[in-house]
């Protein structure tokens, strides 16, 4: 067996021990990667801008993001944080209602028995949520560590980069930074077009529910904006509390906020997601639905939340690695 494969099989194994052993802890580390390569992506088209270092534009980055978050929190964060506290009021007294009204079928308990919290993810997927968010410091300490890992990586990412180089052997270092560079490119250009996807999606839903008259629009956008984040099961999730506070204002208003959902959504999915990603990066849908059920039922919900991004690096990995440098080298 030549170095080549030696180092390549030692690489493998690493991992999948790792994954086997504590895939929390490579959960926790690739969001500090995806946070990174945000970060320095950002600060890197600043400083092309203004021509300056990176690290000076990576500074300037972190300064505009802290200053953006400041004006939002004196602007329109207590309006938000007041109506995320009377969503969070009034939801169970929404599906209490929901329960009591379809209670009266006889389809009514057992659907009611599923929809239970406990339900939705599977006895793996908890045990290894829980383990992801309480291990170490908690869910506190997990957000630092994604920080400094995402700080540290945007300022530096050479180091990194030539350490997980230097495991391969010599011949294929080049290949290996290469296809390094490509999946970082990857993750940039996904992150961009889910966030420009984000921010439509939570105004647009935030606004159509406010011209419905719904209560509590602002928040609903924001939640919607948010797990906008986890393509195709995120929106899913997103108009279940916009349906149960509107079941109390009657089947008229049920109907416009499910509408809105799905205007919105179908405008997110056929027309601003496709032209964005012409440009990013285009992902299989429904491969992507398969990596998110499988990420969820292995990791729960921060496998569920960082599958899409996952499965875009591995594309570019697959791509480069095995399909370009191995199959496409059969001889005839």
């Amino acid at each position: 067996m030549t170095r080549r494969s030696t180092s390549l099989l030692v690489l493998i194994a690493a991992l999948t021990a790792l994954l086997l052993v504590a895939p929390d802890v490579l959960l926790i580390v690739f969001a500090g990667v995806l946070l990174a390569v945000f970060l320095h992506g950002g600060g890197s088209w600043i400083a092309t801008k203004v021509g300056i270092a990176d690290g000076w534009g990576i500074g300037l980055f972190l300064l505009g993001i802290v200053f953006a978050l400041a004006a939002f929190g004196v602007a329109v964060a207590p309006a938000i944080a007041e109506q995320i506290d009377e969503l969070t009021r009034r939801l169970p007294e929404a599906f209490e209602a929901f329960r009591d009204r379809i209670a009266d079928f006889s389809w009514g308990p057992p659907l009611l028995d599923r929809l239970t919290p406990a339900s939705f993810v599977s006895s793996e997927g908890r045990t290894a949520a829980v383990s992801a968010v309480s291990s170490t410091f908690g869910a506190l300490g997990n957000l630092v560590i994604i920080l400094f890992i995402g700080l540290y990586g945007a300022l530096d990412p050479k180091v990194y980069t030539r350490g997980l180089t230097l495991l391969l052997a010599p011949s294929i270092r080049k290949n290996g930074e290469e296809v390094l560079r490509a999946a970082a490119a990857t993750l940039r250009n996904w992150l961009s077009a889910q966030l420009l996807a984000m921010t439509l999606v939570g105004v647009l839903t935030g606004l159509g529910l406010w011209l419905a008259g719904v209560p509590l629009a602002f928040a609903l956008g924001l939640i919607a904006g948010l797990l906008a984040f986890i393509p195709n099961i995120g929106p899913v999730i997103a108009v279940a509390p916009a349906l149960l506070l509107a079941m109390p204002e009657g089947s008229t208003t049920l109907m416009i906020v499910l509408a809105i959902y799905l205007g919105v959504q179908a405008l997110e999915s056929y027309v601003v997601t496709p032209l964005i990603q012409q440009e990013k990066v285009s992902l299989p849908p429904a491969l992507i639905i398969a990596v998110q059920l499988l990420f969820g039922v292995l990791f729960g919900i921060l496998g569920l939340a960082l599958a899409t991004p996952i499965a875009a690096a591995l594309m570019t990995i697959i791509s480069l690695v095995y399909l370009r440098d191995y199959l496409d080298r059969e001889t005839a």
